[in-house]
């Protein structure tokens, strides 16, 4: 066989391939049509096939024709150009979003199809990903070409390189990419910098110029990566900290408190520790009083003062009752 002969069943067996993926049952005859081939070619075909590993069932009589089944082992699926894209997004835009544990799964189908994807789709992709929005809470604008280069840089061990804004000037930052993190609002990267010689965090849709460098590096023990970008989010990023233990279950206080506002840690079964972050901590101490719950100040000392002090505000008012009465 010459070597156009072969690149010429190649092409055929997957376009045979992308069909048995189109529809639940072919008939022999009318695969033969669609490939302008015999009969007996499609047979042979189906051969190569189940060679390679696909599942094709062959069943004979009214209804009967080749059909596509589900293996042990899962081989690789042809995706159209409509196909690719509408994966490529939905991947973009809902991993880390929805079921838990899903999360590193999506961004490894996401590189996989990073490799893969042509030039061509991109604009379209692009456009399609920015056509999509959140119902409940809009999330931050992102390139995809940006957070497909550093899931890319994540699986692979690659530096990676970027600008980001550090106050009123915008530095270039050179890393090895840890992990992708989605928030219900923004996408994060936990990453070590290799300049600062520590672990940050980085907003995906702060960056500018993200590219791969030529450098690989070893894997080295990591934080827990949620855990660790939701404390930077909540709390370390902030001026000013605040901790509370509140006297109520952890579960009850991190279903009234956002994600991205607190850390909650249990405190034994009947309460929990808040940690949160911001540039007035007169603004956490309201949001902690309104949860409705008993709670002490346990850091910064000065808060605490604060608490007693609007505690005799509101009580002079008569908003808080009097125990005596």
């Amino acid at each position: 066989m010459t070597g156009r002969d072969e690149r010429g069943t190649t092409e055929r067996v997957l376009t045979l391939l992308g069909l048995l993926q189109q529809r639940q049952v072919w008939t022999g005859p009318e695969l033969a049509d669609r490939l302008a081939v015999t009969v007996r070619t499609v047979r042979r075909d189906m051969e190569r096939l189940r060679a390679l590993g696909y599942p094709v069932h062959a069943s004979q009589g009214v209804g009967g024709g080749y059909q596509l089944g589900s293996g042990q082992d899962l081989p690789p699926l042809l995706l159209d150009d409509e196909e690719a894209i509408a994966t490529a997004v939905a991947l973009l835009v809902g991993a880390g979003g929805g079921l838990t544990g899903t999360g590193d799964a999506a961004l490894r189908a996401l590189t996989k199809l990073d490799r893969v994807l042509p030039a061509r789709l991109r604009h379209e992709m692009r456009v399609l990903t920015e056509a999509i929005e959140s119902f409940d809470r809009a999330r931050s604008p992102v390139d995809p070409d940006a957070l497909m280069t550093l899931a890319r840089a994540c699986h692979d061990l690659l530096e990676a390189g970027f600008d980001y804004p550090a106050g009123d000037e915008v530095t270039r930052r050179r890393v090895e990419p840890y992990r992708l993190v989605a928030s219900d609002r923004r996408w994060y990267l936990l990453a070590f910098d290799l300049d600062r010689d520590d672990w940050r965090t980085f907003r995906v849709d702060r960056m500018r110029e993200v590219a791969l460098r030529t450098w690989h590096f070893r894997a080295r023990p990591g934080p827990d990566a949620a855990a660790f970008v939701q404390e930077g989010v909540a709390a370390r990023v902030y001026p000013r900290q605040a901790r509370f233990l509140v006297h109520a279950p952890a579960g009850t206080v991190r279903a009234q408190v956002p994600p991205a506002s607190a850390v909650v840690e249990p405190r034994g079964e009947s309460s929990c520790e808040l940690r949160s972050g911001a540039a007035d901590l007169d603004a956490v101490l309201m949001h902690v009083l309104v949860l409705g719950h008993a709670f002490e100040v346990l850091e910064p000392p000065e808060l605490a003062v604060r608490a007693r002090v609007l505690a005799g505000i509101l009580h002079a008012s008569g908003v808080v009752a009097d125990q005596g009465s």
